[in-house]
């Protein structure tokens, strides 16, 4: 008999499992994938290369207790992450800076001058709701069609004007030469990788680790009180209201007889080829190696769910699905997919442990 049933190995999922057993409780977690880590699963390819099964998952958070937390189940390798876009024939940081405006247009503007730039470009929006009206209303039209719209046309199956602001706002313009991709108080990258710090994570005497299942079968064969479960919402009802639409992306891997590809990390394609971006895997890690691995991004509508698409009708149809989930007694939802919002990694850590927090409250009430 266990306490728990987790559906789902990744971030939500292994933090539930964890603090639930440091607690003592029972719990056996189940992923339909046989390897823990979820989308953040590393491992060596065949070159001997640590790559990113699922693409590039780079760490940052401001969050102390978050971090704190991790740094539990890793050493940390400090890693401050770099894009390029490939704008006009340039390869040119993104997001965009005071260096990305004076290498595009030639100019030679400073911090007390591209204010008044992007002010010049903007076409002010007085309440913007979409993506588009976002990055329009900040820096103009040019900018946002050379380095946002074709871009997420690609990302998304749609387009700006289609989707929820909240998608462009994740990736702000800047005022200075600042030319980190994030802003946050710890970036870093596990030292060993993501699936060494997952299993030492599950590496538990009152965890259980069953991979490769189908959960509603363990549902039927194991006998538990609660559940937690980080799978797709619109799964576990067996889409009664119809699927929950997300994008999946297809990578395409290739190792390359050289020490280095790319410039940077990342670069960005947003206006060529059909994928959206190309990223070298030793950057993030810090690998040294005579050989380098990169992988190719092509978004798609089939295949494993990745993101939420983020529009009105959409979250109106999870707003059903919430209701069914909140009148479901005993069965917890948690993380990206069972929440259907694009959170980033430390930001699931977060919420497991806030759910876990109100579950010993609630525990605690009761007895």
């Amino acid at each position: 008999m266990f306490d728990y049933l987790i559906v789902g190995a990744g971030f939500a999922g292994a933090v539930c499992a964890e603090r639930l057993a440091s607690r003592g409780r029972k719990v056996v977690i189940c992923d339909k994938r046989p390897h823990v880590g979820g989308n953040a699963y590393d491992h060596y390819d065949s070159a001997g290369i640590l790559v990113h099964e699922y693409g590039p998952h780079i760490f940052h958070t401001d969050s102390w207790r978050t971090y704190n937390y991790l740094s539990t189940f890793t050493r940390w390798r400090p890693y401050e992450h770099r894009v390029l876009a490939e704008v006009d024939g340039k390869q040119l940081p993104f997001p965009i800076n005071i260096d990305t405006v004076n290498l595009l247009y030639g100019l030679s503007l400073d911090e007390g001058s591209i204010s008044q730039f992007f002010a010049g470009c903007a076409e002010p929006v007085a309440h913007a709701k979409t993506s588009e009206e976002v990055v329009i209303g900040k820096i103009g039209r040019d900018l946002y069609e050379k380095f946002f719209r074709n871009y997420t046309r690609k990302q998304w199956g749609l387009d700006p004007s289609e989707l929820d602001a909240s998608v462009a706002a994740r990736v702000p313009a800047r005022m200075n030469h600042d030319d980190r991709y994030f802003g946050d108080a710890f970036q870093v990258m596990p030292a060993q990788g993501y699936t060494t710090m997952f299993e030492r994570m599950l590496d538990h005497p009152n965890i259980w680790v069953v991979l490769g299942a189908d959960d509603r079968l363990l549902r039927s064969e194991v006998r538990y009180d609660k559940m937690i479960y980080t799978g797709p919402i619109d799964d576990f009802f067996d889409h009664r209201y119809g699927p929950l639409p997300y994008r999946s992306i297809h990578f395409g891997f290739e190792t390359h007889a050289c020490a280095k590809f790319q410039p940077e990390a990342v670069v960005n394609c947003p206006n060529d080829h059909d994928y959206t971006r190309v990223t070298e895997f030793k950057y993030l890690t810090g690998q040294r190696h005579p050989k380098t691995t990169v992988v190719y991004e092509y978004p798609t509508s089939k295949g494993d769910p990745y993101y939420p698409v983020p529009r009105p009708q959409n979250a109106e149809l999870f707003r059903k699905y919430k209701a069914l989930a909140d009148a479901t007694l005993d069965v917890h939802f948690v993380g990206r997919l069972a929440t259907y919002r694009y959170y980033n990694m430390d930001q699931v850590v977060a919420q497991a442990l806030a759910l876990v927090a109100q579950l010993e409250g609630a525990e605690s009430k009761a007895a």
